[in-house]
Parts: structure tokens; sequence; C-alpha cells
């Protein structure tokens, strides 16, 4: 586990993210949606950028999360919109798997949403 010093903080452990489902974290205030691709763990903002929708009840489809609330796409791994009405990229964190558990700087973003 990285010194108490650091950036980062836990999210979940990887056991708790599958595949076919993203997972809801709430950390310090803050809402994160937690993604498993065949890629590697993605961190991005749990909340659509276009209206209501929690992306983490969204369906994923590829690399790609589809909003419940009006099917508009973001890119996972670089939060950038991929199918309309989504216009504004959703913000994105570096995960990074440190014992077993997904955990971001908060303060970062990721090298893609940059």
């Amino acid at each position: 586990m990285p010194a108490s010093d650091t950036p980062y903080v836990r999210l979940c452990g990887v056991a708790e993210v599958t595949e076919d489902a993203p997972l809801r974290v709430e950390c310090a205030g803050n809402a994160y949606a937690v993604f498993k691709l065949a890629s590697g763990y993605f961190v991005t903002a749990d909340a659509c950028t276009h209206g209501p929708g929690s992306l983490s009840e969204g369906m994923i489809l590829g690399d790609e999360i589809e909003c419940p609330f009006h099917q508009g796409r973001f890119h996972i791994p670089s939060g950038r919109p991929a199918a309309p009405p989504c216009t504004v990229s959703i913000r994105c964190w570096t995960a990074r798997v440190i014992e077993g558990q997904i955990m971001i700087d908060p303060n970062e973003r990721s090298a893609d949403a940059r």
C-alpha cells in the first residue's frame, strides 16, 4: 500500500469490478465510475456531462460507456464523447493497481484526457 503521504486514494478492490458492468464508487464527496476492460482498469467521473445520467448504470459497448439517460456514449480510456448528444468529455483519472486495490491520484488526470 502506498505510504500515507502519497496522494493516492483507494477506490475498490480489483475483484469488485467485472468487465460487463461498471462500478460506482463514492470517495471524499466525489462519485467515480470504475471500469475493467480487456486493456486494463479505468476511472472516470460517474456523472454524464450532458444530463443527469449515472455512467456506472450504463452499458459497456467495447471501450465505450453508453449513458442510461440519453444513450450518448463516451470512450472510456480517454473520456471523449463518442456518440451524440454528448459533446463534452468526462474527467478521467489514471487507475493504478497496488496490492490488488484500484487507486487514483484525485488531483491527476489520465494522460489520454489531457
